[in-house]
């Protein structure tokens, strides 16, 4: 061990070749443990809908507005701090609407200026000159800087920064200068965002989210159920595949597909076009809120119908192959009699409200035929060959796990699974039993394996997992007793609908549970919390996104508006900033230019979760754990220069 100690320490001397500049970074590092925490923001199931989630990212979830209060208090009207708010959001699209009806566009210019950058000396109070100069735009760096760290008492260069606001208005700046100030605002007033999953799937933005999110300067995410199943078609799983692409036709989003990832629908129109030609497809009509022509809406059906029944056929072959998933009875086309056009389930015969199958065989109903084979094959060409989602994914792999523990909460989406007596349920993985931590951390290696296993056998387990992990009842992303796709599609009566949640989802409230699952994830303590997306919170009908005395923050309230009718909101959200947690509760987002002209915003409700008896600093971080790890080993590092065992270099 001293020998390794010595090994690092001389290491280390190579970045800090002299007592000085060790002895600087102790106290730069001692320092930073001092500065308040930083405010990190919780976002979950935003379900494609990049509008909403484009504005709630700018807003800060209510951080900006609170900032513009803090500075200006009584001193501006609420009407100029929403102004200022709806500035700081969108200010290219705010000033295009300003230079129309202000009649001095200077005085305009000057006055917001100076209130930005007061907003910003705000906002930047809390990091250090280094990460505040890190996030300042190129072009503007120095004069931000000056201007942001000026100090009220410093009578003698008022004249100075006068003559710098002066100047960026009359060379023409003063726009290009607003912008730069308003996105350094957008920048600094988060330090990092957690997103808890289902980036994808029913809106119809889901790749320009991720876009967006390949931008954001510090990051993490835990999986969705529906980020998993894009990530299985990206990788080729042909279930994952066809899932995908059903639930785009369903509510109405092959676009998505089409021109957001250029990915050839042809192949899978050409085919519903000849086999369904003269099926009504009724049973397959658009859900959510978009709309499309009369023609358009037909072929969407059809091919909805196509690729739905594909998905069945896949799904049977691979639990047939796949027997470790014990899901054999999801497999359904052989319980068909398909003379009698019915279905027999749980001992039960049901009637099926749609009969026509032109392309399967009753002897046997999971084969492909040739058409169909050829369609899959081409579309697992078009997805694994698409640069643009193997980037996404690669993003998704990068930044992203099944959970995270971070400043002692534990964030994850979906359910810890568990038995009705409350002890953690054990899940088979390819032969072996898992339960709680251990078995997020199989189910998460073998997605990484599905990705980058050198081993054919273990790369296809991997891609096998992915489909695992979005439908099977021993998944913590899924967590119910089946998925009933082909149920809700065939089959009018509602009980075969229903889908029976893990037990884990009515214990929320159960105390000695929530810290059982806090302790397998080795935290605990007051300031432990869970943060848990996946199901929607009622909030209509009087639900609260606090559960267990605040031990549980579930904080879906539907982001996507397919949801909202039920939801009654348009999601929750979460800030974690130096003096506690705030729940915001939004209300539905309608669109990008109501916030521009109306200066509407969609934060209609703020709960104060948890105040902290002390204002916390970077010190009660991980981070802060990992800076007090480097000033200790910097100490040793000094303690060997001092005694000799580590000469000074120059």
């Amino acid at each position: 061990m001293e020998k390794m100690e010595a090994k690092y320490l001389e290491r280390l001397s190579q970045l800090y070749p002299t007592i000085a500049k060790a002895s600087t970074e102790i106290i730069n590092l001692q320092a930073i443990l001092n500065l308040p925490k930083g405010t990190e923001h919780f976002l979950t199931d935003i379900h494609g809908e990049y509008e909403a989630f484009s504005h709630v990212l700018k807003n800060g979830s209510g951080s900006i507005r609170r900032k513009i209060h803090d500075v200006f208090g009584h001193t501006l009207n609420a009407q100029d701090k929403r102004s200022l708010a709806t500035l700081i959001y969108y200010p290219k699209e705010k000033m295009e609407l300003v230079k129309r009806t202000e009649e001095n566009i200077k005085d305009w210019y000057k006055i917001t200026l100076y209130r930005l950058i007061e907003v910003c000396k705000k906002v930047a109070s809390k990091y250090t000159r280094s990460k505040v100069r890190k996030a300042l735009p190129v072009d503007f760096a120095y004069v931000i800087e000056e201007l942001i760290t000026e100090k009220s008492d410093l009578t003698d260069k008022e004249a100075y920064y006068e003559q710098i606001i002066e100047t960026i208005i009359n060379i023409g700046r003063a726009e290009v200068f607003i912008v730069a100030l308003c996105e350094l605002i957008q920048r600094l007033v988060v330090d990092h965002l957690h997103i808890l999953g289902d980036i994808y799937d029913r809106g119809p933005g889901p790749h320009k989210i991720m876009d967006k999110l390949e931008q954001h300067h510090s990051i993490d995410i835990q999986w969705g159920n529906h980020d998993i199943v894009w990530m299985g078609a990206a990788a080729g799983q042909r279930s994952c595949i066809a899932n995908v692409i059903r639930i785009c036709a369903r509510y109405a989003n092959l676009d998505i597909l089409e021109d957001g990832y250029g990915i050839n629908l042809l192949p899978l129109a050409t085919f519903a076009l000849t086999y369904y030609k003269e099926d009504p497809c009724e049973c397959f009509k658009i859900k959510g809120g978009n709309t499309l022509n009369p023609v358009e809406t037909v072929l969407n059906m059809k091919m909805h119908k196509a690729i739905s029944i594909i998905q069945f056929k896949l799904e049977g072959k691979l639990l047939m192959r796949r027997k470790e998933f014990h899901m054999a009875d999801r497999a359904l086309l052989d319980d068909i009699n398909y003379e009698e056009g019915t279905i027999r389930l749980d001992g039960k015969e049901y009637p099926l409200l749609d009969t026509m199958f032109p392309t399967i065989d009753p002897e046997n109903p999971y084969e492909l035929s040739a058409e169909e084979e050829n369609v899959m094959e081409r579309l697992v060409a078009a997805f694994t060959n698409c640069e643009k989602l193997q980037r996404h994914m690669r993003f998704l792999l990068k930044k992203g796990s099944l959970y995270k523990v971070h400043n002692n909460n534990l964030l994850y989406h979906g359910c810890v699974p568990l038995n009705e007596d409350k002890s953690f349920k054990a899940v088979e993985v390819y032969g072996k039993e898992y339960k709680g931590k251990a078995l997020y951390d199989i189910l998460e290696s073998y997605v990484r394996k599905a990705f980058v296993a050198i081993d054919e056998e273990e790369r296809e387990k991997g891609k096998d997992i992915l489909w695992f992990i979005w439908s099977s009842p021993g998944s913590p992303l899924f967590g119910k007793d089946k998925m009933a796709t082909f149920e809700r599609y065939f089959l009018a009566e509602k009980e075969t609908h229903k889908e029976k949640k893990n037990p884990y989802y009515s214990l929320l409230e159960d105390e000695e549970v929530i810290d059982n699952i806090m302790k397998e994830f080795g935290i605990g303590g007051e300031c432990s919390h869970i943060v848990n997306g996946h199901v929607p919170v009622h909030h209509t009908s009087g639900e609260s996104p606090i559960k267990c005395d605040g031990k549980v923050l579930v904080i879906d309230g539907g982001f996507s508006k397919a949801y909202q009718k039920e939801t009654g909101i348009a999601g929750y959200t979460l800030i974690y900033n130096s003096w506690g947690m705030i729940l915001a509760a939004h209300e539905p987002f309608t669109s990008t230019e109501d916030a521009i002209t109306r200066e509407t915003d969609i934060l209609s409700d703020s709960i104060l979760v948890k105040r902290t008896s002390y204002r916390k600093t970077v010190g009660d971080t991980d981070n802060g754990r990992h800076l007090q790890e480097n000033i200790e080993d910097l100490k040793k590092l000094l303690e060997a220069y001092r005694n000799g065992t580590i000469i000074e270099k120059e």
